[in-house]
Formats: structure tokens, C-alpha cells, sequence
């Protein structure tokens, strides 16, 4: 009992304050939501192959994540070697379209839509790749007859009933690489996102079959070693593709959970017998944060506080001390709430603690979670939580200081009208070398201090670099208010604000004063 209680109250103490934190107003604070297409998952839905509806499905997920919060999402665009968008390189999803290589039909590019509905709610888009899944299931996938399995098929290995690359042919690397670039090049995305996904977990009794590779490749490395180089192979050729097309583009990963174990090494989290990244999928994450490869680490901590194996609150107590000054964004498990067999998701508060209790850390930046369709059912109540208490207000996704801080001008001011109780404002950047993101709306009362690091008088986000306009209903008791526009880089620097006053006169009437 006397072991016990000091870490109980540790658990408590950080519970309370992180309670204190979650009622604080966080101004800038990732907070997304996977959205997997992989066997159609959340979207689209199973044998949904109508663009139409297809559209519409994604437009309901979207405003529900704006309702609930949310400033990003990150979606599965290549989920299996193919392709949620026209590519070069490899055949439409046949969980698009019902079978690999057919395009939609009315045609229409499925991820110029989803950016472009994404940041029309001032929300990030992440293009979430599979890098080595080849094959979902070798006996009842559908492959079109120009797939990369069919042109190239000594780059591929056969392990369970799934097809893989295998990581260590420096064809498949730069392959692979190509792919990312394209889009990356093409499309407006915020950042590239990996999941767990390197070498495959482990099928019992079963070797990953790359041994002729290890023959050809292995260098005098032990097999371990020569796995993990490969993998450390590609996430380094990766950044350099990414930052080499556009520096402003993200690169992030979601590991599983655990990176090692305590008793395979001191460095190792607190955790017993659990699947490990460096151990069993040969991903060394913490080299990728030191060498400064990638730009954020998501760990898929799925379980709940206090749970045998691999508790959260140990892990992420980890996390925050091993982020080497990148962005950490917890993963949560906001499926198992759906789950009636984990006793340990059967406590409403669960979401709630996890969040107050991430909100504890300075090293933490906010949260993903996993997966959309789970939000449709708002599992004890969570969405109302986010939605009302810990995602109350807005938020900005955090900047990344090292990546290019350089202040946005500001933005141009183009019109200013009332009509009917809602003002509208057309705003434009002004002439800069620096790519802009989009802009910001403020809203302060009468008396108000004009404080721009409270997020409650965030009234919008819009992201885009051309002309935007700004609708806001006006609060019908006011009879002055000042509005305020900022320009936000990709990096989510603001510009200085541009400020608008609006006032009623002796008729009663709306005019508006602008105030440089």
C-alpha cells in the first residue's frame, strides 16, 4: 500500500490541475480526427460509390468535427497502394469506386475536394499515406491490371494474407518517395501523415520473409539493425522530398504507443510486455525526433488510464519528457468507447481525464483521434464535452518555431457592409513573398480588452491566399463592436490585426468605421 499511494496521488494531483487546464482557454492547441478510407472505415461509406453522395457524406463529417472543435483532419488518401486522387503512379481506390483503377464516375478529384472543403472551415488537412501496404487481402482485393504488384513483382513479399514492399529495395524507397512528391507538389495539403504501419506487426510462428534482401542488403548488420536502417531510410529521404517542394509542408507520424519497453532498455516507458516500435516494427522514433526528420509524433496511446499493460497516464507522462522539442499530439482512443467488451472504456470521464490530464504537460500540443465514425455516436457524451467545455472556443494549431516564423503583413481590407443584422467583410493579402494560409476573424464587444491570446473572441477561421469573405451575425443587444482580421502563414504566425469598428447611430442604424 505504501508503493501505491504515491503514485495514486501523483495520478490525482495531475488530474486536478490538468481539470484546471481543461477549463483554461488554449488559443493554440492541435485537435484533429482521423478519417480512414482503408475497407471504407469512416469514409466513404461501404458501397457508397455516387460522388455525390460521396461529397455529402464528407461535407456531414467535416461540419461535425467544426462543431465539436476540431482545427484539422488527417485523411487516408493512399490506403493500399492506390490512390484518393488522380495519380501517376498508381490506380483509383476500389474503396472509392468499388474496384481498383476505376475513376469516379461523374468525375471528380477526391482530394482537391476534401482540401478544399477542409480549409473553407479554417481547418488543416493532413493526406494520411500507407507506405509498405501493397495488398489489403491477396484473395478477395480487387487489383487493377497496371498495379505496381503486377509491374514490379520482385519488390514485394508475401506475409499472412496481405502483400507488402519490401522496405529494404532502394527502388521501393524512391517509389514511394516519388508518390508523396507528387502530391505534395499538386496539392495544397498541410502535412504529410504516416501511421503505424513500417514493417508489419508480427504474425506468430511467422518471419517477415526478406531474408534473400538481408543476403543482397544487410551490409554486416544484424537483421534487427539492417530493419530499422531502412526504415530510417526512407523517413529521412521522405523530409528531404517534402521540404525540398514546399519547406511549409508537415511531416508526422503515429506510432504505435509504446517506442521500448524498461526492460529491454532504461530509456524504455515504464511498460510490461507490450509491443514496442523499435523492438517489433523496427521504427526508432526517437531517432526521427532528434535528427529532426519529422515535425510531429502522434503515439496511438489507446488505453485508458490506469491500465495494466501500457497505462496512459504512464505514457504520456513518457511522451512529454521524449518529444526532443518536436510537437507532440496525443493519439486517443476515442473508438473504445463504442467497445462493450473493455471494462476500462465503460468510464464516461475517460476522454475528459485524458484530456486534462495531456493539458497538465507544456511539452504536450494537443490531440488526434481515432476514428471519425465513433464521433457518430457520441459515446457517453464526449462530443457535447468537447464541444461545450474543452473545445469551447477556437484554436489555432500550434507554430513550430523551427520551422519559418516570419510574421504574414497584414491583411487588405477590401469592404465593409451590414445588412440585416450580419456583417460581411471581404478581406485580400497583400503582396508577399511568403505563402499565406488564410485569415482570422475577431469579435470584441463594447469595453472589451482587445486581447488577441483569448480564443473566445475568435469568430472564424478561413483558409485560403485569394479573396475571402467574412459573415458574422451580429449580437442583437450591441450597439458598438470591433471587429479585428489577422492573415496566418502555414506556420500559424499571425499578422498584426486589422481593426473595424462598427457602432449604431442616433437612427439606429449600422455604420461602419474603419480603424487602421
Amino acid at each position: 500500500m505504501q508503493k501505491i499511494f504515491p503514485v495514486l496521488f501523483v495520478i490525482v494531483f495531475f488530474l486536478f490541475v490538468g481539470y484546471l487546464n481543461g477549463q483554461s482557454l488554449q488559443k493554440y492547441e492541435m485537435r484533429a480526427a482521423w478519417i480512414a478510407t482503408v475497407d471504407n472505415i469512416d469514409w466513404p461509406s461501404k458501397g457508397n460509390y455516387d460522388p455525390e453522395r460521396q461529397k455529402k457524406e464528407f461535407i456531414d463529417l467535416l461540419d461535425l468535427h467544426c462543431r465539436n472543435g476540431m482545427n484539422a483532419v488527417v485523411v487516408q488518401v493512399r490506403p493500399a497502394t492506390d490512390a484518393f486522387y488522380p495519380s501517376p503512379f498508381e490506380p483509383w481506390s476500389e474503396w472509392l469506386t468499388g474496384k481498383q483503377g476505376k475513376a469516379p464516375s461523374p468525375y471528380y478529384d477526391p482530394l482537391q475536394f476534401m482540401i478544399e472543403e477542409t480549409h473553407k472551415r479554417g481547418m488543416e488537412f493532413h493526406a494520411w499515406f500507407n507506405p509498405y501496404r501493397a495488398v489489403l487481402n491477396i484473395r478477395s482485393s480487387s487489383i487493377a491490371p497496371d498495379h505496381i504488384t503486377r509491374k514490379k513483382p520482385e519488390w514485394f513479399v508475401v506475409y499472412g494474407d496481405r502483400k507488402y514492399f519490401d522496405p529494404a529495395h532502394p527502388e521501393v524507397r524512391k517509389h514511394v518517395a516519388e508518390v508523396i512528391r507528387d502530391v505534395v507538389r499538386r496539392y495544397d495539403i498541410d502535412a504529410v501523415h504516416f501511421d503505424d504501419y513500417f514493417y508489419p506487426y508480427k504474425i506468430p510462428g511467422k518471419e517477415f520473409p526478406d531474408y534473400s534482401s538481408f543476403k543482397k542488403y544487410g551490409n554486416g548488420m544484424n537483421r534487427d539493425e539492417w530493419r530499422r536502417s531502412n526504415v530510417d531510410s526512407i523517413i529521412r529521404m521522405l523530409h528531404d522530398v517534402i521540404k525540398q517542394e514546399k519547406p511549409w509542408v508537415k511531416f508526422g507520424i503515429s506510432p504505435f504507443g509504446v517506442w521500448r519497453n524498461k526492460d529491454k532498455d532504461p530509456a524504455g516507458s515504464a511498460t510490461v510486455g507490450a509491443l514496442a516500435n523499435y523492438d517489433d516494427l523496427y521504427a526508432d522514433i526517437l531517432l526521427w525526433l532528434k535528427n529532426g526528420w519529422i515535425d510531429y509524433v502522434a503515439p496511438q496511446l489507446y488505453w485508458e488510464i490506469g491500465h495494466r499493460v501500457a497505462a496512459y497516464e504512464i505514457l504520456i507522462d513518457w511522451w512529454a519528457q521524449n518529444s526532443y522539442g518536436k510537437h507532440l499530439y496525443i493519439g486517443h482512443g476515442y473508438y473504445r468507447g463504442t467497445e462493450k467488451n473493455s471494462p476500462g472504456w465503460r468510464n464516461p470521464s475517460q476522454i475528459p481525464d485524458q484530456i486534462n490530464l495531456l493539458r497538465s504537460y507544456a511539452t504536450v500540443n494537443g490531440s488526434m483521434y481515432f476514428s471519425s465514425k465513433s464521433f457518430l455516436s457520441n459515446p457517453f457524451g464526449w462530443n457535447d464535452s468537447l464541444r461545450y467545455t474543452y473545445y469551447k472556443h477556437p484554436a489555432i494549431v500550434p507554430v513550430m518555431p523551427w520551422m519559418n516564423t516570419d510574421q504574414p503583413a497584414e491583411p487588405s481590407v477590401e469592404s465593409v457592409a451590414v445588412n440585416q443584422g450580419k456583417l460581411n467583410i471581404m478581406v485580400k493579402r497583400l503582396p508577399q513573398n511568403q505563402p499565406v494560409r488564410g485569415f482570422v476573424l475577431y469579435r470584441f464587444n463594447e469595453g472589451d480588452s482587445l486581447d488577441f491570446n483569448n480564443p473566445s473572441h475568435i469568430r472564424k477561421k478561413i483558409f485560403g491566399s485569394g479573396t475571402i469573405i467574412f459573415e458574422d451575425e451580429i449580437p442583437p443587444l450591441s450597439d458598438e463592436l470591433i471587429y479585428a482580421v489577422t492573415t496566418i502563414s502555414y506556420n500559424s504566425v499571425e499578422s498584426e490585426p486589422i481593426q473595424i469598428r462598427i457602432r449604431k447611430n442616433e437612427e439606429n442604424i449600422w455604420t461602419v468605421e474603419p480603424n487602421q
